[in-house]
């Protein structure tokens, strides 16, 4: 059986195989066009989506999605307040890596930690803020 064959380079080579592997690879072929079908169909793009509830539209103020820029709300009374239900470890991680602009890797190497403790921490700390944010924005 002769299947043309893309390789990682682009290129498309014809190849001679026997009938059993020729099989086999349209198949996968096939199998693969069909899952990224189901994976197109079921993802739903969330601009599509509209959010009446008040939490997200209270008082006009967007809560930034990824907390990264946290510049324009580090000085509200709402974001003290929300800094003051979080440890002090994760306080510092969030002034640090979102308000004062270090990474992950550099806070990291000056603590002495790995990278990934600090981004789990963050996260963590990242998630309770924003928690408390939506509930009180």
């Amino acid at each position: 059986m002769l299947i043309n064959y893309k390789d990682a380079d682009g290129k498309i080579i014809k190849l001679e195989v026997s009938e059993e592997l020729g099989n086999f690879y349209l198949e996968s072929l096939e199998k693969e066009k069909s899952n990224q079908r189901r994976e197109t169909r079921r993802h739903t793009s969330l601009e599509t989506f509209t959010y009446e509830d008040k939490r997200f539209f209270s008082n006009n103020t967007e809560l930034p999605s990824d907390l990264a820029d946290l510049s324009d709300l580090s000085g509200s009374e709402t974001f003290g307040q929300a800094m003051a239900h979080l440890t002090k470890r994760q306080q510092y991680l969030i002034r640090k890596v979102c308000i004062e602009g270090f990474t992950c890797t550099k806070l990291a190497a000056t603590e002495g930690v790995s990278k990934q403790a600090i981004a789990k921490s963050l996260n963590t700390a990242k998630i309770k803020l924003r928690k408390f944010l939506i509930e009180n924005l």
